[in-house]
Order: structure tokens, then C-alpha cells, then sequence
């Protein structure tokens, strides 16, 4: 086992929480790797159906049969507890997330860790300052005089599904909201990056007043568990982060008992350079934002859309800027680009090359693995040149450092190839303020920075058009998406 989660864990497998106790899986437990190394770090228990049984049965009972619901004084108490015991522990879980996901140590002062933990304090202080129930006033509908309100409630049980690429942050954004709501959760984590999900629910077994039942949390080697939570009726609302293909079964598997579902999935964003940007300033930032943690996030920016007459030039630029980014140690301050997850994630990365060069592009740089790097999962950040938006290495989500360079003939052209696209997460524009935001303005897209703006917080709802997902994850469009409305009239 890591000395680095000694604290967290001892010298044994990382545990589940089921009904406020920290146990063993009942099928045992499962490797989990440093995806730098390939090694094997550590291992983390293994959730069975049975066990995934419990965790429901304990949420579904602590929802309906304590306070936990309407005591909104109490929850944001807990989250404040649970905030403040991740940041007690930052040291041990930066270095977990460096050797668990492969995360750049730079990252985990901000998205990968350090940002999402001090977003509970933000879920904690909204429930409190959440108008709960508002007086929509007397009124006499067909002559019978009557009271209305609207009172704004949580949901229920939810399922939280998510994936390896940012665990803290996605974990935290469906778990801190929901349970500022006043739901009870299952969180089932990616079986790549288990320790993540399992420190948060050790720490808030031991060192908050959550009642027993409000958190779970089940890891598992077993992919099936996810559809499990999907379908079982005692689940209210699923709220998934992944693949835009996984998401398809997550709605189809929740379809026969018609449960809400938040889905935030895929992406193939647009990075928009304008005739009028700094060619280089914005080449270079989409050469950095197109590789940082190895192009492992939904919302990187993967197509770089340049002025036709330029497109030599830009490609040069980014060729330079991107050998000089890595790959690297991931533990290293440093490094912007570390390993990709997983062998089978390298693999698939390494397909998409294939299919670049077999689709007529070329490599402006990288376009393989790293000659010094004989352990881990690796693939150097590359430049795709030479294709058209019509390519599937164009259309499709790669998540790995691979960017593809497409020319454009004008602000029209460029918002078209933009929404050329089965999605709609993320974008960016850079060149003069205003023409930048009227392009920003035109594209289809949930997120869009210009000239170098960052949207991310607390309070600012994520999401996607398209085939980018459904529903908002942070801000308070986030945070209603685990909340019901119901209406009340009383006789005047």
C-alpha cells in the first residue's frame, strides 16, 4: 500500500461506506495503478451487488425515515465539517490524486482538488440562504378564493455515477450540492480511480456528524453497478459525468421507472482563433489548454480553428509550444501533461492516430509515445494537421493530448465549423473584445471563454448543448437540479 494513504486507509484496502460504517467489499478487493508507472499502488475494496443492495437500502431509509431532508441548519453544518476535514488532509490527498489519476501537481491546487473542496462552504451557504418556499399571493381561480405557495424540496435518493479524469471535482460537484439539497447519495466512482471517492468517505465517516445513510459510497471493479443504480426503483434522480455513449444506456436503463437524470457527457470544443487575435499568445494558450493533463477533460478545447492564411504559421507555433510541454512526471510542479488513465485509454488514443494518418492528416509534432518513457501510459501531446472538420478524428472525443488544426475563412465560417458538431460543452474565442464575444455569442456550447477567461466556480452552472448532456452541474441551476417543486393552495 502507498505510504501516501497510510492515514487514510492503514496497510489495507481502501473501504466502503454503507450505512455510516467503513467495511471491506464483499468481492474482495481490486488494484488500483500510477498511471506514470503502471505499478500497482494499492487496492480498494470491491463492491457486490449485495453490497450496492445496503448502500440503497441505507440511503432510501435515511431519506424518508430521518430529519436530514428539513434540517437545512444541520446539512450545511455537515458539509462545512466535511470541507474543512478534506483540507485538514490536502497533503495525503494531493499525492493521492498525483499517483491515483495521474493528475499534474499544479492541477491539484486548483480543479483536481483544492478547488472543489472549498465549493462545499459555497453549496453550504447557498442551502441557507435559499429561498426554500416563495408566496405567489391570493388569487380566486373559478370564484374559489385561495393562498398559493411554492415550496422547493429535495428530491430523494441519488445515484452518483462518475468517472477518473477530474475524481474530486466531479465527485464534490454532485455530492456537495445534493446534499446541501437535503438529498441522501450513493457515489459510485470510476473502478480507475477509487481511492479518490473512498477518502472522501472515510473522512466523512469519521470526522463529520452525517447521520448514517446520508453518504454512501461503494467502489467496485464491476462496470454492471452503474446500470444497477440506474434501474433500481428506490433511486430517485442519476446524476452521471462520462461518455456521451454510456450516457445513452444511463437514460435507457433509468427509462422504465421514468427517474430524473442529469447527464454531463462528451465533447469536441472549438478554440477559435479570430484574423484579429495575437496569433501567437493564442496559439500557444490552445497548445496549453489543448494537453493539460493529457487531454483528459470533456470541456478541453481539441479543434484550434485558425484564418486560412495563417494556418502554416499557426501550425508552427504550436508545434513549438507543444513539445516544449511534455510529457511529464506528473508530481513534478512543472509538467502540464502527464499519463493518460490506463493502458486501455492509451490504446484507444493510439486507434485515433491511426485513423488520423489514414484519413489524409499528418503530425506536426508528437503522433506516438514517448521514446523515453518505457512504464506507465503514455502518448506525447500532438498537432494533427492537414484534415477538414469532417474527419472523424475531428468529430469524435479522443481524450487524450491530441489536437486537431482546422483553417477558417472568417467569424462565419469559424462559428460554423464550430456547431458543426454533435456537441456542445465548451468553447473558446480569441481576437478583438467585441467581435470575440459576438462570435461567443453564436456558439452552441454551455461554457465559452474569451481571450483567456475562465468560467469555472462554484457558482457558475456547467454544462452542454446537444450531445453534450442534460441538465447543469454547480451554480444554483446546479443545485436545483436536486431539488422538486411543489405547489400548494390553500382554501382563503
Amino acid at each position: 500500500m502507498s505510504r501516501t494513504t497510510d492515514r487514510l486507509f492503514g496497510n489495507h484496502p481502501s473501504p466502503l461506506l454503507l450505512d455510516g460504517r467503513l467495511e471491506p467489499g464483499s468481492g474482495g478487493a481490486f488494484d488500483t495503478l500510477n498511471p506514470a508507472t503502471g505499478e500497482v499502488v494499492g487496492q480498494a475494496a470491491d463492491a457486490t451487488p449485495e453490497d450496492l443492495d445496503r448502500a440503497l437500502a441505507a440511503a432510501r431509509r435515511a431519506f424518508d425515515e430521518s430529519g436530514w431532508s428539513s434540517d437545512v441548519k444541520f446539512r450545511a453544518h455537515c458539509l462545512r465539517q466535511l470541507r474543512d476535514a478534506l483540507q485538514r488532509n490536502a497533503d495525503e490527498l494531493r499525492e493521492l490524486t498525483i499517483s491515483e489519476a495521474g493528475a499534474p501537481r499544479f492541477l491539484t491546487f486548483g480543479a483536481q482538488l483544492d478547488g472543489p473542496v472549498s465549493d462545499l462552504g459555497w453549496f453550504a451557504d447557498l442551502a441557507e440562504a435559499y429561498a426554500w418556499e416563495s408566496d405567489l399571493g391570493r388569487a380566486e381561480p373559478m370564484g374559489m378564493a385561495s393562498q398559493r405557495r411554492i415550496v422547493r424540496e429535495p428530491v430523494g435518493v441519488v445515484a452518483a455515477i462518475t468517472p477518473w479524469n477530474f475524481p474530486h471535482q466531479i465527485n464534490l460537484a454532485k455530492v456537495g450540492p445534493a446534499l446541501a439539497a437535503g438529498n441522501t447519495v450513493v457515489l459510485k466512482p470510476a473502478p480507475d480511480t477509487p481511492w479518490c471517492a473512498a477518502a472522501l468517505g472515510v473522512l466523512a465517516a469519521e470526522e463529520t456528524d452525517l447521520p448514517p445513510g446520508v453518504l454512501n459510497v461503494v467502489t467496485s471493479s464491476d462496470h454492471r453497478l452503474g446500470a444497477l443504480l440506474a434501474e433500481d426503483p428506490r433511486v430517485d434522480l442519476v446524476s452521471f459525468t462520462g461518455s456521451t455513449e454510456t450516457g445513452r444506456k444511463v437514460m435507457a436503463a433509468a427509462a422504465p421507472t421514468l427517474k430524473r437524470v442529469f447527464l454531463e457527457l462528451g465533447g469536441k470544443s472549438a478554440f477559435i482563433v479570430l484574423d484579429d487575435a495575437d496569433l501567437k499568445a493564442a496559439c500557444s494558450y490552445a497548445a496549453f489548454a489543448g494537453v493539460t493533463h493529457a487531454g483528459q477533460g470533456c470541456a478541453i478545447t481539441t479543434r484550434v480553428l485558425v484564418p486560412r492564411d495563417r494556418y502554416g504559421e499557426a501550425a508552427a507555433i504550436m508545434a513549438k509550444t507543444l513539445s516544449r510541454l511534455g510529457p511529464g512526471d506528473p508530481s513534478d510542479d512543472g509538467t502540464i501533461c502527464g499519463p493518460l488513465i490506463s493502458a486501455r485509454q492509451r490504446d484507444r488514443v493510439e486507434s485515433y492516430l491511426r485513423l488520423a494518418v489514414e484519413e489524409g492528416g499528418a503530425f506536426a509534432c508528437g503522433g506516438g509515445r514517448p521514446a523515453d518513457r518505457d512504464r506507465g501510459f503514455w502518448i506525447e501531446p500532438t498537432l494533427v494537421t492537414g484534415l477538414t472538420n469532417d474527419a472523424r478524428t475531428a468529430r469524435e472525443e479522443i481524450f487524450g493530448p491530441v489536437l486537431v488544426l482546422l483553417p477558417h475563412d472568417g467569424d462565419d465560417d469559424a462559428v460554423r465549423i464550430a456547431n458543426d458538431s454533435p456537441y456542445g460543452l465548451s468553447g473558446a474565442v480569441h481576437g478583438g473584445t467585441a467581435r470575440a464575444n459576438a462570435v461567443a455569442a453564436r456558439l452552441r456550447a454551455g461554457t465559452v471563454a474569451v481571450n483567456g477567461g475562465v468560467w469555472y466556480g462554484a457558482d457558475v452552472p456547467f454544462g452542454g448543448y446537444k450531445q453534450s448532456g442534460i441538465g447543469r452541474e454547480m451554480g444554483v441551476a446546479g443545485f436545483e437540479e436536486y431539488l422538486e417543486i411543489k405547489a400548494i393552495a390553500e382554501g382563503a
